[in-house]
């Protein structure tokens, strides 16, 4: 502060700790050098009372048995509190006077000094989580069927469902950004971008007895024993994502997150003619929504105001894939009483009736395909052989 180069000995390592440093100074000294080349201090931290969460969870269910079948249904509840989330003191990066309280503007909304975007750690966020899980199981062999299934009904709920250090999404979609209103991150609460309210899943074994069938006596043993046949079902309704608009609407800056008004309420489908068209519209499908600038009031440089529309509104498209297998297992040779081995073959079939499970749209209302979904939540279908030898 007194004006003493901080780097005397050219060596960051022998700075004291906690030197002042005058950045205040920096920036007019540098502006002085280069006018206009106005320099902001960004900061990034940890909030001094940041600690650590903890979660409560809670259980209630019941277990039945019907003759070889087990059934059992739950209610599972978890809250995460205090969980970590990042919060902007300062606004976004292009933030205007009003909205950055730590920087210093002209009377032009020109940043002259002070500092940028600050990213603190803090603790504030809180989760829930609360589901009906029910399920059956097969214990024994009998008729040589084993059976498992289960389904879960289920809400998650959040305010943000990542820690941030910017955006994060798959391609042509956005899954997750800062808080619309950097100064009210509790305002984002809404569905989980994990969440999924149904998910029926059922895995069948059964064996086939091929050597018992009359028509097959003549057949040799060899071909029509060790027969079995596996399927595993998975069943899900879509995950949710949000709409924003692709503008900066207010004066809070660039943060990315910016969200429009919901005009009309979409008819989401991938059934109808152009099946990756989810809005409908096509070319018109941001006529579903409004993007709130150029109103009276309005802040930033499009004097516009926060959109209307919640965090994760609109939910994907159903996911369905039918796995199945067939096995045979033939033993060759003999170690004492038992055989040497077994010549294991598989028959895989992934996704067998080669369903098309849709991905997320593209969901910034300006931007390019929006409603469009450019890619698949699965692979197509799948086949494969195997042989394996067991000894």
């Amino acid at each position: 502060m007194q004006g003493q180069p901080i780097f005397a000995t050219g060596r960051s390592e022998d700075v004291p700790a906690n030197t002042v440093f005058d950045y205040a100074r920096f920036q007019t000294d540098l502006n002085a050098l280069a006018p206009g080349n106005v320099q902001l201090l960004n900061i990034s931290g940890i909030a001094k009372n940041f600690g650590n969460g903890y979660i409560g969870s809670w259980t209630a269910g019941v277990d039945h048995d019907f003759g070889d079948f087990k059934f059992n249904a739950s209610y599972v509840a978890t809250a995460g509190i205090h969980l970590p989330r990042v919060y902007n003191p300062n606004g976004y990066g292009g933030a205007c006077q009003g909205f950055a309280p730590f920087t210093q503007f002209d009377t032009e909304c020109h940043a002259t000094g002070g500092f940028g975007p600050e990213v603190i750690m803090t603790s504030g966020s809180h989760s829930t989580y609360h589901a009906l899980q029910t399920g059956v199981t097969k214990n024994s062999a009998r008729a040589g069927l084993g059976l498992q299934a289960s389904y879960t009904y289920a809400k998650s709920l959040d305010d943000t469902s990542a820690v941030l250090g910017g955006l994060l999404g798959t391609s042509g979609t956005i899954l997750q950004t800062g808080p619309q209103n950097p100064f009210n991150p509790s305002a984002e609460k809404g569905p989980s971008t994990f969440d999924v309210t149904h998910v029926f899943t059922v895995s069948v074994i059964q064996l086939l007895p091929l050597e018992r069938l009359g028509f097959l006596h003549s057949v040799p043993r060899v071909l029509t024993k060790g027969w079995q046949f596996l399927n595993i079902t998975t069943i899900t309704t879509g995950s949710p994502f949000t709409v924003f608009s692709g503008v900066q609407q207010t004066g809070v800056g660039l943060g990315g997150s910016d969200r429009p008004d919901l005009v009309t309420m979409p008819h989401l489908s991938t059934s109808r003619a152009v099946r990756d068209d989810y809005f409908g519209l096509g070319d018109n499908n941001k006529s579903f929504f409004n993007v709130p600038i150029n109103i009276p009031g309005g802040s930033g440089p499009n004097s516009g105001r926060f959109g209307t529309l919640g965090r994760d509104t609109f939910r994907g498209p159903d996911f369905h894939d039918f796995d199945f297998a067939l096995i045979k297992d033939t033993p060759f040779g003999h170690r004492g009483n038992a055989e040497f081995g077994t010549l294991e073959f598989r028959a895989e079939f992934f996704n067998l009736f080669n369903v098309v499970n849709f991905g997320l749209p593209s969901n910034i209302v300006n931007g390019s395909g929006f409603g469009i979904i450019s890619k698949t939540a699965g692979s197509s279908r799948q086949i494969q052989f195997s042989l394996k030898v067991i000894y």
